[in-house]
């Protein structure tokens, strides 16, 4: 097993390029590199410095080194492919001059982020499953013929694809040659999965990886309830691996013995949080993950 253990933004409670209530990003930098992390996440394109000089100086100065980032929209309509491909345009050229590998995709909500009101349907129609595959498909030859990146399609709870049902159907319809899988455990447990199993049956199209885990109790309440995501998260939904509902131990053996080859980011969602909480879960984290061997 190869694992290449790093931390993302969204562990200090980033979601935004700006935002008031998110600390800045010098103290992300720092307190990662305290913590122990060598590799870390981009975020929301816009919060670490765009400009690759300078984002590669602070990257130096840390000996940090870039995995990917994110772009976060709808893949499933006809015009997405040219949006998605403007935003691509716009952020990965940095991950590209940083060496970054991956460029990961993530469908838009159906719900409000804040308000959890519906705004679109929950499931695709026929139709709109073959326009995300189409374009998918297209992005993911994109961004390899054009920045030399790997698009890494990322399950997100309330959006089209959550369910273990839908990711197997979006991964039996995809290209594999074209479009990996970035396996975020702490979302696939919240809509229900079992990460640990679904690792071992798909890990051939899995080589990136999000870790957290899901407060059951809480997870129950909000479901019960019908509690927005963002108030989810608020509540602690999703918490430190050694403290959910996750076997983090036998996720580590399933790595073991499909030789896994790949990085594995932190990334507990904690939008939005005291500025003092991050490094010291950010530290317990990396502690607990060393100790069962993935790190």
């Amino acid at each position: 097993m190869k694992f290449e253990l790093g931390i993302g933004p969204d562990s200090w409670g980033v979601w935004f390029p700006e935002d008031p209530q998110q600390p800045p990003f010098e103290q992300f930098l720092d307190e990662a590199s305290r913590a122990g992390y060598r590799t870390i996440e981009l975020g929301p394109y816009g919060y670490l410095p765009t400009d690759p000089d300078a984002l590669r100086s602070l990257l130096d100065a840390y000996t940090f080194r870039l995995s990917g980032g994110f772009i976060f929209g709808n893949l499933h309509s006809p015009g997405a492919y040219e949006e998605r491909k403007a935003e691509i345009d716009s952020a990965a050229p940095l991950l590209q001059a940083l060496g970054a590998e991956f460029c990961v995709l993530i469908e838009s909500m159906y719900t409000d982020l804040f308000t959890g009101e519906q705004i679109a349907n929950s499931e695709l129609s026929e139709a709109e499953w073959a326009t995300l595959t189409e374009n998918s498909n297209r992005i993911g030859a994109y961004v390899a013929d054009r920045y030399g990146l790997k698009a890494a399609f990322h399950p997100h709870a309330q959006t089209n694809i959550e369910r273990e049902d839908q990711i197997e159907r979006y991964l039996a319809m995809t290209d594999p040659e074209l479009v990996s899988m970035c396996l975020d455990t702490g979302h696939h447990a919240y809509c229900g999965g079992d990460p640990v199993t679904f690792m071992r049956n798909h890990h051939d199209r899995i080589p990136y990886l999000h870790i957290k885990s899901v407060d059951q109790g809480i997870r129950a309440e909000v479901a019960a309830e019908g509690i927005p995501f963002a108030e989810a998260v608020k509540m602690g939904a999703f918490t430190e691996p050694k403290a959910g509902v996750i076997n983090f131990v036998a996720f580590r053996q399933v790595l073991e013995d499909i030789g896994f080859e790949g990085i594995g980011i932190v990334e507990q969602d904690l939008y939005p949080t005291a500025f003092d909480r991050p490094y010291p879960i950010a530290v317990s984290t990396r502690r607990y993950l060393s100790d069962i061997g993935m790190a």
